[in-house]
């Protein structure tokens, strides 16, 4: 059984077996933008200044380095988005830092813990697993039907419990 994964904190795959338009989530509004407030969408760039306000006479208060992070827009101003990470971490990005393609982070929550979830090969709970994720490993969205999100992880694609998913509302449609 093959082990994937990086070096440094990123959480890796085991191999079992050798493959955009969303409904907004409920209680949205729409932003300035037209676009549905709050919303997922993911970093850009591999370097992204988190500001404590809404232009660049901000000062810098995070550095994300981590392109495909999935982040939650909370709120719009001008070119300025509020978003928010997984850990609860709060500031204002430039929107051109940011990109419509959804990623998503397998149970964020049980970072550290000692558990695997399973990346099935149909979205059903009886379905075979054809990988084990750690927790913390981040994948590309590729739909999510309410129940369950078909993700790609470093080549593996099957289907994850949606509520296992940071980057995915409960009962959000999705298909990118």
């Amino acid at each position: 059984m093959a082990l994937l994964g990086a070096a440094f904190a990123i959480p890796a795959i085991r191999t079992m077996h050798g493959g955009a338009s969303a409904a907004p989530p409920p209680g949205a509004t729409l932003g300035p933008s037209g676009l549905p407030l709050p919303r997922f969408v993911s970093l850009k760039a591999d370097r992204v200044n988190v500001r404590v306000g809404p232009s660049t006479s901000y000062p810098v208060d995070w550095l994300y380095m981590k392109e495909g992070l999935p982040v939650e827009i909370l709120q719009e101003y001008d070119t300025w988005r509020k978003i928010r990470d997984s850990d609860g971490t709060e500031g204002w990005v430039n929107k051109i830092l940011l990109s419509g393609r959804r990623t998503g982070i397998v149970t964020p929550w049980q970072k550290g813990k000692s558990v695997e979830i399973p990346l099935r090969a149909d979205p059903s709970k009886d379905a075979h697993a054809v990988a084990f994720l750690q927790p913390g490993i981040i994948g590309q969205i590729r739909s999510c039907n309410g129940t369950w999100c078909e993700m790609s992880f470093s080549g593996h694609r099957g289907w994850i419990n949606q509520n296992m998913v940071w980057g995915a509302y409960p009962g959000e449609l999705f298909k990118e």
